[in-house]
């Protein structure tokens, strides 16, 4: 009988010691820890210093920093340099001379636009020796994972995902006669919206990014912008760039939508028309809807994609990647920051899914008691769209940065009436047969 007790007794000792394993230690947490790689090491290690670089706007660059010291206190040893942080177009101007000097940070967050072309370069190294390991991709969809798959390698670590949606202000849509967007409005009903919405003196929103709209409307049309070997287009008929383009030239040429040169002057979110009380939505990705809430400082709302057939068009997309430098000779500590930043529920009550909805379904369901309304209203949006939507396109070819440049001149050209709607889907083909093959 006493070795019976003295058996159970040690059994329950050694489940105590299990549970407070499980919970981290921390009495009163509501959720267990899920800290990846922050036990103390009694040996010495070599410091270390890892150079990163992102762009974003300040609240990116606060938490950021915030989440790099939460790194630096846990492991005295590492020092992460911060060294380049700047806007979207001024960073990829900043990092082109160091990619061709072979200097890039050795940690780099990467668009989805300039992927192929930093792959293909071999200028990123290849992750898949640190995915199950350093990195651990336990908790992470494989379809998450495949959106960096690239000749064979997988050059970078998704950081969250991203869904299309139309994110609007439902105080304003009321001067129009509704009090939400149906969820089966159509281009039609869109396009009547926006004119109804400019004869009050308002605009419905300042435009659709040409290179992101059109290959959603174009998954719609079962094609897709690029064709799967990234060697030319994915649509021979013509027609679909003269459909999708030719409603926003009228809408343009109504004055119901800001020009080119208006949206130019425009500096952020707080400066746009939506935050001046005269804009009704934005079309955009949806990590980028609370840094909106923020600015706006009114309550939004997200709708979704227009349709038909929006369902095919809508899909889950990374909103951006860390990638490691190939010459970095720091790989292996850069990628256990990658683990930490995706795994660790510390960091990740710091980061709050601005950078995407959480790719790890642990981390998403343990930040909840931390959300904000707005951030909720996104990881509610992106829940529906995992349901609503289709498998994602391959990642955008070598030549797809050149590409959206040409896009972006050939739409002011349709806007400011300089070439005809039919004339500019001619071009946009020549353009994208000599920018693909030149790097094929």
């Amino acid at each position: 009988m006493k070795n019976s007790t003295k058996t159970l007794v040690f059994a329950c000792a050694a489940m105590i010691v299990l549970v407070i394993a499980v919970l981290g230690g921390k009495a009163g947490s509501m959720y267990p820890s899920i800290t990846r790689g922050s036990a103390s090491s009694t040996e010495q290690e070599k410091p270390v210093t890892i150079r990163i670089a992102w762009w974003g706007g300040d609240a990116r660059h606060d938490y950021t920093k915030k989440v790099i010291e939460l790194y630096e206190s846990m492991h005295p040893h590492i020092t992460i340099d911060a060294e380049e942080y700047a806007n979207y177009d001024d960073f990829w101007k900043r990092m082109a001379p160091l990619a061709a000097a072979g200097e890039l940070p050795d940690l780099i967050q990467i668009d989805t636009s300039y992927y192929a072309q930093y792959a293909e370069k071999q200028l990123l190294a290849d992750l898949t020796p640190f995915l199950g390991n350093a990195i651990d991709i336990s908790n992470i969809n494989d379809h998450v994972l495949k959106a960096g798959y690239y000749n064979g390698g997988n050059y970078g670590m998704s950081l969250g995902i991203n869904v299309l949606g139309f994110q609007y202000d439902p105080d304003i849509l009321r001067k129009i006669g509704l009090t939400s967007i149906p969820s089966d409005w159509t281009w039609d009903d869109y396009e009547k919206l926006a004119i109804k919405a400019q004869q009050l003196g308002l605009y419905m929103d300042d435009g659709m990014r040409p290179e992101i709209f059109f290959a959603y409307y174009l998954r719609t049309q079962g094609a897709s912008l690029y064709n799967a070997a990234g060697t030319g287009l994915g649509y021979e008929d013509d027609q679909l760039f003269i459909d999708y383009f030719g409603r926003l030239v009228r809408l343009a040429h109504n004055k119901a939508t800001p020009s080119s040169e208006e949206k130019a002057q425009i500096k952020g979110f707080a400066d746009n028309n939506l935050s001046k009380g005269k804009q009704i939505g934005i079309w955009q990705w949806s990590n980028q809807y609370v840094a909106m809430q923020q600015a706006v400082d009114r309550p939004l709302a997200i709708a979704p994609m227009v349709g038909p057939n929006r369902d095919k068009g809508l899909y889950l997309k990374s909103s951006m990647f860390f990638s490691i430098a190939e010459s970095s000779k720091v790989k292996s500590e850069a990628a256990k920051f990658i683990d930490f930043w995706i795994n660790d529920l510390e960091a990740n009550r710091l980061i709050l899914g601005e950078r995407g909805v959480p790719v790890s379904s642990v981390i998403q369901e343990s930040i909840k008691p931390w959300l904000t309304e707005a951030q909720q209203q996104v990881m509610d949006y992106v829940s529906w769209a995992e349901q609503n939507s289709a498998t994602g396109d391959p990642v955008d070819p070598v030549g797809s940065a050149e590409m959206i440049e040409q896009l972006k001149w050939i739409w002011e050209q349709m806007e400011y009436k300089q070439m005809s709607v039919e004339d500019a889907a001619s071009q946009f083909r020549l353009s994208a047969a000599e920018i693909l093959s030149e790097h094929r």
